[in-house]
């Protein structure tokens, strides 16, 4: 074989091992990235300053979209992740303001547990698609935190709360960095290596033959819409605490962005296949061109058409056969 047919060969196999439909979204990152870096460079976008208010920005739909990904992983949807935050952000500050710091905690991830357990066991036990289920959860959500609080914010003077929950810093590291490394890190591992991780996916991939080989599908259901709901009450806690107050707007539309973390990670719509770290970048992704069109000057509604182009491709060129 000439040197030439071996490096052909080398450089097929390769191409083989390298999987572009998997990794699309890590190549546009860098592209992204490039483009930026080359065209906003006086504007600041390299800056120190600028990248970690990428990541500030990012953080909250990030860990809300480790939580999503265990969902759409096993071929539901949650669609009410955002409004529950706002709850749960309202909820926090009321029970922390009359009953102290632990109460306060201890009422907003109470709140999570109990929507998701609503949430779920409307899916497994009733059989109302997931769909429908958090679509009308998204409402009672929202008009629950805004007709409890008659729209107004409910103020946070803990210094202890505020500095834990997205507004202090863990020597130079933001606490809210912190927290997506802890979500990231725990939902990596849970997804891959272990058996609650793999009976997920098998549940979204095909429940009927997975059903047959011992996995309790509804079960698993059950559990990712607990969960769900548990990490969007986090979330808003995070909300709270980064803007020191509780406040039923926290956390609206974010269903929509999350989602779109989701899927631009990789994971796929259908079930069956789901990336944390993939979810990680998707929402920096999402953060990127926001900051990005932002220092570009376009106007909102430019911002908004180029933004959906960018996700529309990438995702196309993600889930191509």
């Amino acid at each position: 074989m000439s040197s030439i047919q071996a490096t052909l060969k080398r450089g097929g196999a390769f191409a083989g091992a390298f999987d572009w439909r998997r990794n699309i979204l890590y190549v546009a990152f860098v592209l992204l990235f490039v483009v930026f870096a080359i065209t906003l460079g006086d504007e600041g976008f390299t800056s120190s300053n600028n990248l970690l208010n990428i990541v500030r920005q990012t953080a909250i739909i990030a860990v809300m979209g480790v939580a999503v990904t265990f969902v759409i992983g096993a071929a539901e949807i949650d669609l009410s992740v955002g409004a529950v935050a706002g709850l749960a952000s309202v909820v926090c500050a009321m029970a922390l303001d009359s009953y102290g710091l632990v109460a306060g905690i201890a009422a907003g991830v109470l709140l999570g547990v109990v929507v998701g357990s609503i949430n779920g066991a409307l899916l497994v036990i009733v059989g109302i698609p997931s769909f429908l289920v958090t679509l009308a959860m998204l409402g009672i959500a929202h008009g629950t935190a805004q007709w409890i609080t008659d729209s107004a914010p409910q103020p946070i003077l803990s210094d202890t709360f505020n500095n834990t929950f997205g507004s202090g810093d863990v020597g130079p590291i933001p606490s809210l960095v912190i927290w997506v490394a802890v979500a990231v890190a725990i939902g990596h591992v849970v997804l891959r290596r272990t058996p609650f991780g793999r009976s997920v996916l098998a549940t979204g991939g095909n429940e009927e033959a997975a059903r047959f080989s011992g996995v309790p599908t509804k079960r698993i259901k059950f559990m990712v819409m607990v969960g769900s709901s548990t990490v969007a009450a986090v979330a808003g806690m995070l909300y709270a605490g980064r803007l020191q107050s509780g406040r039923f707007q926290w956390g609206e539309g974010d269903e929509l962005s999350v989602i779109a973390a989701v899927i631009l990670g990789g994971t796929s719509l259908f079930g069956g296949y789901a990336s944390v770290i993939g979810t990680l970048f998707g929402a920096l992704m999402i953060g990127l061109i926001n900051n990005g069109l932002i220092l570009l000057g376009l106007e909102f509604s430019q911002q908004q058409i180029i933004r959906g182009v960018i996700i529309i491709l990438a995702v196309a060129l993600a889930t191509r056969d």
